[in-house]
């Protein structure tokens, strides 16, 4: 079993949004920081957005401004809100339960006309 399984990929047009959720079934999800991390095509794996379990945020700045991450405790899942997007944001999108170092499987987004 995936402790955490990422949704809400999938295929946009530039300047398109999307959601992707996280569902944490593995940990006292309220008490760990999460986070969203990206990987394109021939790039290493980069972070994207941060969110403390007080609910900080930091979001990478080539992002800032489109990007929004945000938690539901109750449901034990964390959010990225992606607007505006553009091909550079084309890749496979990670979440990680970063107090206890697990990632998810993933989720492909692609940007293109």
């Amino acid at each position: 079993q995936v402790p955490l399984v990422e949704s809400g990929g999938g295929s946009v047009q530039p300047g398109g949004s999307l959601r992707l959720s996280c569902a944490d079934s593995g940990s006292i999800f309220r008490r760990y920081s999460m986070g969203w991390y990206r990987q394109a095509p021939g790039k290493q794996r980069e972070l994207v957005a941060l969110i403390t379990s007080g609910g900080v945020t930091n979001i990478a700045d080539s992002m800032k401004g489109r990007f929004t991450i945000s938690r539901d405790n109750a449901k034990n899942t964390v959010y990225l809100q992606m607007n505006n997007m553009q091909p550079e944001d084309t890749g496979v999108y990670y979440c990680k339960n970063v107090g206890l170092n697990y990632w998810g499987q993933g989720t492909q987004v692609t940007v293109s006309s």
